[in-house]
């Protein structure tokens, strides 16, 4: 089995240099995940000098461990928009992601690469007879938001289900692929993409543009920019305090004979079950969802997720596992458009899971920003600087005082002997006087750094089943060597030299 993303494992990703030294452009865009990519192109074609700059390398983060899947179809959302929003905002929020949709199918056409994408219908079920209601107010819901839905109990699965919405004429991609597709794409329009450049400053300078800064000093001097980061870093827009973040386990098998076809999702209160094919006789499997940083015994979230696929499919193997991270809003809807930090400087965030249709539909309403057109009827609902309803600032405070409450309490974690970390393990150690998070590799070298945040200084967690330090408080993470994976984050942990 490989750890790692089956997307980023079957794909070619270019590679890009670092930036080298200071650059002046009309857009600088941050991040080279697919809300990223997807806004260099529009805007490049647009006719603008657009530059990305991505941490890592293209498909590093969150868009190459995606599903793939491309649908308006987000598990029971339609009838929850509806009751605390409106028709109007459920309808909205449906045709966004029914044009983000159509826009990956129209660029998966247009690419040189085989993006694999394939048109199947997306079921959301339950088991559980109590999840009939639900299920029966949301088919409603979608459709009188105009979505191509149907009530159902025929779902293509190995087990009976009680209810079931399914819609028509959604889209499967290999991410991987379309994000090399998107990437040259961007090149081929004049665009420059930059790895291993990683942003830690943003400066507003009124009407004289932004001056992006990276860790190494370079600065990028833009008309725009565009903080497609999954969540804005460092403090940009108090991003971090309005959303949570979420992880969720995801393995690829391989099944003795064909895999159902169709993408399908569970909607009862036990773990959440999301899958897809993957070639003719391949499954994905996600669910276990949870708060970086809130499991202590991550290995048991991968360990379940197979105990249910080998219950419910004649499993072969299981070829490869990661994890995937991403933040919802307490309302629901995703935060797109110009920050409170300045006009200057535009955001996309909040996808919860769903960022393949609304993160496209979202590079859309950027696009029309920066060449200031009209822009879609729709995209009012996705106010970047908007507070909420009373529903959502009561979840903000409940979710900010549970942050306070870990910033306190989750220091005083038991420390242990540095002796005792067998290798491939970590945890809290003493070390010369000092309490650090340490982990010893596989080849028995003590790796140590401060477990302590860099974006707002909360404790870190050891996440074993994916050596790294998670965040529980607003989702950082850093690798065993103190280097940042997730932001908000953009500066890395300490590292301490062991004398052993």
């Amino acid at each position: 089995m490989e750890q790692g993303s089956v997307w980023l494992a079957t794909a070619e990703l270019p590679r890009h240099p670092a930036l080298a030294a200071d650059l002046e452009v009309d857009v600088a865009v941050v991040g080279g995940g697919l809300v990223g990519l997807t806004t260099a192109l529009l805007v490049a074609r647009d006719g603008a000098r657009v530059a990305v700059l991505e941490a890592a390398g293209i498909g590093a983060g969150t868009s190459g461990r995606t599903t793939g899947k491309v649908t308006s179809q987000h598990g029971l959302i339609y009838a929850d928009l509806a009751d605390r929003h409106g028709g109007d905002v459920a309808r909205g929020y449906a045709e966004a992601n029914q044009e983000g949709l159509a826009k990956v199918a129209e660029l998966a056409g247009q690419l040189p690469v085989d993006c694999e994408d394939s048109r199947l219908p997306a079921f959301a079920y339950a088991v559980r007879p109590e999840g009939r209601e639900r299920i029966a107010a949301e088919v409603l819901a979608a459709q009188q938001a105009g979505l191509p839905a149907t009530g159902t109990t025929d779902v293509p699965l190995p087990f009976p289900v009680s209810a079931a919405i399914r819609f028509d004429d959604q889209l499967l991609i290999h991410p991987g692929r379309y994000l090399a597709g998107l990437a040259g794409a961007v090149s081929a329009a004049g665009g420059m993409i930059f790895d291993g450049t990683r942003i830690g400053e943003f400066d507003k300078r009124g009407n004289d543009g932004v001056r992006l800064t990276a860790v190494n000093g370079v600065r990028v001097h833009a008309d725009r920019a565009v903080l497609a980061t999954l969540l804005p870093p460092g403090l940009v827009g108090g991003y971090f305090a309005r959303t949570r973040p979420t992880r969720s386990y995801a393995l690829a098998v391989t099944l003795r004979g064909p895999a159902p076809e169709a993408m399908t999702i569970s909607v009862d209160d036990t773990p959440t079950r999301s899958l897809r094919p993957w070639r003719s006789d391949g499954l994905i499997v996600v669910g276990n969802d949870h708060e970086p940083g809130a499991e202590a015994d991550t290995e048991a979230g991968y360990r379940d997720l197979e105990t249910w696929a080998r219950a419910n499919f004649d499993v072969v193997s299981v070829d490869h596992r990661w994890a995937a991270q991403d933040y919802r809003t307490p309302d629901r809807l995703p935060y797109v458009g110009r920050t409170p930090f300045s006009s200057r400087i535009l955001t996309a965030t909040g996808f919860a899971k769903w960022g393949l249709s609304s993160g496209t539909a979202a590079a859309l309403v950027l696009a029309d920003l920066i060449a200031g057109r009209p822009g879609r009827p729709w995209q009012s609902i996705f106010d970047a600087t908007r507070i909420g309803d009373a529903a959502s600032v009561g979840r903000l405070i409940k979710d900010n005082l549970s942050v306070g409450t870990e910033f306190v309490g989750g220091r005083f974690g038991a420390a242990g002997d540095p002796a005792d970390l067998a290798p491939g393990r970590g945890g809290l150690i003493m070390l010369d006087g000092n309490r650090l998070g340490g982990y010893r590799d596989p080849g028995g070298t003590l790796h140590a750094v401060t477990p302590t945040c860099t974006h707002l200084g909360c404790p870190l967690h050891w996440n074993q089943a994916d050596t790294s330090w998670d965040c529980r408080c607003h989702g950082s993470r850093f690798d065993a060597d103190g280097a940042v994976l997730e932001g908000p984050a953009v500066e890395p942990l300490a590292r301490h030299e062991p004398a052993e």
